[in-house]
């Protein structure tokens, strides 16, 4: 098997240990655009696509948001299966357009959400799936300080500081979307409210307020880059219960004093791990994988949206 992955920076070097972790016999090259660029163990670099005579299996997309339409729309028309890191892109410019090439070429596409593969949201899904629940309100909140997010390195030149790099924290933390949206569907209304006003002082946005508005309930999503001590966490207020789904302590409680599932030990990596097994399946039996290109373009609609 070859894999192609463009841009090698600290997810790609998770889907690499990933990729090693599940012995696919495969064999991994890298686009890079600097002829002086650091080399990494088991990954071949490669400086010119054109020029390289192999066929790729598949190519991971995980450069900078903001670079990823032109590599969806070259590799697309080079008939590559593409795995591409959420968001898919940072704009909603021309998505049509590259809706319509993947589709004229029937390209199979997954946007990475790894969190999907978190055990909890699991458990929280087939809970959803097995029992009738009656939901009054969903709070899904995610917050950690941006300037602690890369050792040694100024957080304000990093993309996720810049917009016009497709940084922000409605972008970097499109996973609340995109998991809300998969546990209870697409809402019949939206809105949000985007900022940057904290004191850590960036041009992108630093808040993100959305609320998604359902026939029985409303979910309401707090994101944002400045909350010293992290939390990230889904509260389900039931007419009998409140569930809270921890996804940093990797628990599933219940006011009434219940712990309803819990993941001991477990490691973020192994979403890396589960979501690559499934998209690998996905090409052997030749099936159009969950969350495509264009149902995640639905979830950045509602990502983008700003009243």
């Amino acid at each position: 098997m070859n894999i192609l992955i463009v841009g090698l920076g600290s997810i790609a070097k998770k889907h690499i240990k990933a990729l090693e972790h599940l012995n696919l016999d495969a064999t991994i090259y890298a686009l890079r655009s600097d002829a002086n660029a650091s080399k990494v163990e088991n990954v071949i670099n490669i400086f010119d696509l054109e020029a390289v005579d192999v066929s790729f299996d598949f190519a991971i997309i995980s450069n900078p948001t903001h670079l990823h339409f032109e590599f969806i729309e070259r590799l697309a028309l080079k008939h590559i299966p593409l795995f591409i890191e959420k968001p898919a892109v940072h704009t909603l410019d021309n998505s049509e357009t590259l809706t319509q090439i993947i589709k004229d070429n029937n390209i199979i596409t997954y946007v990475a959400c790894n969190l999907r593969f978190h055990p909890c949201l699991s458990f929280l899904w087939d809970t959803l799936q097995r029992e009738q629940l009656r939901i009054n309100e969903v709070n899904v909140y995610c917050g950690s300080y941006l300037p602690e997010w890369r050792a040694n390195k100024d957080y304000k030149s990093i993309y996720s500081a810049n917009a016009d790099m497709g940084g922000g924290v409605h972008l970097d933390l499109f996973h609340e979307i995109d998991y809300t949206t998969w546990l209870f569907g697409f809402p019949n209304k939206s809105s949000s409210v985007l900022r940057s006003a904290s004191s850590i002082d960036i041009n992108a946005y630093d808040y993100a307020n959305y609320i998604l508005e359902y026939d029985t309930f409303t979910a309401n999503i707090v994101l944002n880059y400045y909350r010293r001590k992290a939390k990230r966490e889904i509260e389900l207020v039931l007419d009998t219960e409140t569930i809270t789904v921890d996804l940093i302590n990797n628990t599933v409680t219940s006011d009434l004093g219940k712990t309803l599932f819990e993941a001991k030990d477990y490691s973020i990596q192994r979403t890396y791990e589960s979501q690559l097994k499934y998209f690998t399946d996905v090409l052997k039996q030749n099936i159009q994988p969950m969350n495509s290109f264009n149902e995640s373009i639905k979830n950045l609609k509602i990502c983008l949206q700003h009243d």
